[in-house]
């Protein structure tokens, strides 16, 4: 086993050289100046719990993303096998997820806390997208809305996040 410790990911300076290879001029990181609008969620054992996760998730049979500026998303049917799980980005190393789809999309650690009764129950559809996008404007006109939309028409009461 390797103990010897890691050098952090240096991900501003990995993320400026990867969108520079990609033919875009400086990226303009988001800064966001007013806080969410966080409401107060049902007890966790009764509510409906989603996921979103920004990995390039996609299942067996749906189209993988590209990657440039991909602002559509795929909804896994969270009663899914993993194992049909795939992954492509352009980001981050893909090894691990493509060894075990849960190190960004931990579908069966949410089927387990539905289980055990932490949760109430998952969501039909679990959403996934492409992180990285270039244009801030493209994520807030079209990705974050269509999301949001999606969430509400499922009757999400939670939304688990998972950056990668």
């Amino acid at each position: 086993m390797d103990t010897e410790p890691k050098a952090p990911v240096r991900y501003i300076d990995r993320t400026k050289e990867q969108y520079d290879a990609l033919g875009y001029g400086s990226y303009n990181w988001a800064h966001i100046t007013e806080p969410p609008p966080f409401t107060q969620p049902k007890d966790l054992a009764s509510a409906r719990v989603g996921m979103i996760a920004t990995g390039g998730i996609y299942a067996e049979g749906q189209t993988a993303f590209t990657f440039k500026d991909d602002t559509t998303y795929r909804a896994i049917p969270s009663n899914i096998d993993s194992g049909a799980l795939r992954a492509t980005h352009f980001a981050y190393d893909l090894t691990d997820a493509r060894t075990d789809i849960n190190v960004v999309f931990p579908i069966d650690a949410l089927r387990t806390l539905r289980d055990d009764g932490t949760i109430g129950e998952l969501a039909p559809a679990l959403f996934t997208c492409m992180g990285g996008i270039y244009s801030q404007r493209r994520v807030n006109e079209e990705l974050a809305p269509a999301l949001v939309q999606r969430c509400l028409a499922d009757n999400i009461d939670i939304v688990l996040l998972v950056p990668v």
